[in-house]
């Protein structure tokens, strides 16, 4: 087997169900983890740091932007989210598969830094499907949900940046797709040596 894992950065406009996907595929697949990422913000009651988020303070954050210890790293509502190449390096050097979530800008950083990352955008089958699920969820307002339909169409004009794209119709198919895709990158051959020939 090869000695690093894959990486592989998942995208998806909100509502399109990426986490259920992801939940699905990862739930018999031990080789497969998600990255944890770093944040500013404060950790919920039943958050653990270095379980759930590091948790930093955002002097820490930014003197690691600094030093360019991110993958890739956003402000988001005032909050600093980022990847650490740190963490991404010790999980592939396991063998590990390491999964990413993230937008599509993050996605366009990590791979300029990992060109080898493969990409997945999961898309739903249509605006109208995903506006009935936005509604169907009841936590969000009128603005809300235009403001995420906006978004999802943005981000849906970049599914063509991507190295795969999963229609979530059904979600027993997506899941599969998604496996199937893990599959076939583990059967590439770049990902094994030649049994006959150590060292190549």
């Amino acid at each position: 087997m090869n000695e690093h894992g894959d990486l592989y950065v998942v995208s998806a406009p909100s509502g399109a169900g990426k986490r259920t996907v992801l939940e699905g595929v990862m739930v018999d697949d031990d080789r497969l983890v998600l990255a944890i990422s770093a944040t500013t913000r404060a950790p919920r009651p039943h958050e653990v740091d270095g379980v759930d988020y590091y948790f930093l303070d955002r002097e820490e954050f930014l003197r690691r932007v600094e030093k360019d210890a991110f993958a890739e790293w956003a402000d988001v509502h005032g909050s600093l989210y980022g990847t650490l190449r740190e963490e991404l390096q010790r999980r592939r050097a396991t063998g590990k598969d390491v999964v990413l979530e993230l937008d599509v800008e993050g996605m366009l950083n990590v791979r300029d830094m990992y060109p080898e990352a493969v990409t997945l955008f999961i898309m739903p089958p249509s605006l109208e499907v995903l506006e009935a699920r936005l509604r169907g969820r009841g936590t969000e307002t009128e603005d809300d949900i235009a403001r995420r339909l906006s978004n999802a169409r943005a981000e849906m004009d970049a599914f063509y940046q991507f190295d795969y794209n999963v229609v979530n119709d059904d979600l027993a198919v997506a899941i599969a797709d998604v496996k199937a895709i893990v599959r076939a990158q583990r059967c590439r051959g770049r990902r094994h040596r030649n049994p006959l020939r150590p060292g190549r």
